[in-house]
């Protein structure tokens, strides 16, 4: 019984292996792979550059504040647009 069981652990993390090793040649090796970096290195991209304002600098993510058309706005410029003055 013992046996039957550790061959059974010993399959399923074959299996478990041989996907991790295809995942990494479809990542690395394929048109496929150089396309999915690419989208998330622009995706990392553009919130780093959503994280600095042209005006009042970088700020951390959860600091940002989140428009109903889901575009990210530094807290500073909001308050400006809200009270419609400039806060000193």
């Amino acid at each position: 019984m013992f046996g039957i069981v550790i061959e059974g652990a010993l399959f399923l993390a074959a299996v478990a292996g041989a996907g991790v090793l295809a995942f990494t040649a479809l990542k690395r090796y394929t048109p496929l792979g150089v396309r999915l970096t690419q989208a998330e290195n622009r995706r990392r991209i553009l919130l780093e550059e959503t994280l600095v304002c042209p005006t009042h600098g970088r700020h951390e993510e959860k600091d940002l504040v989140r428009l109903p058309g889901g575009d990210l706005l530094c807290p500073e410029c909001y308050a400006e647009t809200v009270n419609g003055k400039l806060l000193r």
